[in-house]
């Protein structure tokens, strides 16, 4: 992935999400992927997927239980 693209796909986060500080960073040595941080705060994995010739993306989020629990409702 090259800096235009992890440029939309950070603008696409940020308009989608209503959150401008959503960053969307490349990854050392890779460049199938790409990582996605609110602030500081690492939250995803966005992978590209070409294998039919459409270039799409798959955004991948693990939740950690302990992060769940720590939730107030």
């Amino acid at each position: 992935m090259d800096k235009t693209e992890i440029s939309k796909l950070q603008g696409f986060l940020r308009q989608r999400f209503g959150n401008s500080s959503i960053e969307v960073r490349s990854r050392p040595q890779k460049t199938d992927s790409c990582e996605v941080y609110l602030g500081d705060e690492f939250l995803a994995v966005i992978y590209v997927d070409d294998e039919d010739g459409d270039r799409d993306y798959i955004f991948q989020m693990s939740i950690l239980e302990i992060d769940v629990e720590e939730v107030e409702l």
